[in-house]
């Protein structure tokens, strides 16, 4: 498997990252989004994605399958406003990721499944049937 390049491509990334990373306390800040960690896992009946998502539930996160490229994304907005006194105070969050993967041929796509337990997704992309040997036949001529 390997990760589809992302089309939003940054000059010189180390050197503005170099630039940006110290606030002015001398504090690293993130002012970028963060993508959730994957643990790609093999054994003889496939490949399983461990990603983790801490805080979304599975209505949440979308799981597409374009030829064989297989995008994981999320996006939320939540907004809180809380009215006291004289002032209102409003908060927003928005948040957002996408991930993608390309599958190797060997993976059967019908039957790709997922499933989100304490904040993990898990998707089970297994093998493709193997393919019973040819065997061989012998032709009787006429």
């Amino acid at each position: 498997m390997s990760l589809v390049k992302n089309q939003n491509k940054v000059l010189f990334p180390s050197l503005l990252n170099e630039i940006f990373k110290n606030d002015l306390l001398g504090g690293v800040q993130n002012y970028g989004t963060s993508l959730p960690a994957v643990n790609i896992l093999k054994d003889e009946n496939g490949f399983e994605l461990q990603i983790a998502i801490p805080g979304l539930n599975k209505d949440q996160v979308e799981l597409q399958l374009d030829e064989n490229v297989l995008t994981i994304s999320s996006k939320t907005n939540q907004e809180n406003t809380e009215t006291t006194g004289n002032y209102t105070r409003r908060e927003f969050n928005f948040s957002s990721f996408k991930r993608s993967f390309t599958l190797p041929d060997t993976v059967d796509q019908e039957q790709i499944k997922a499933n989100h337990t304490n904040g993990v997704l898990n998707i089970q992309l297994p093998y493709k049937p193997a393919e019973e040997p040819k065997t061989k036949k012998v032709i009787e001529i006429m």
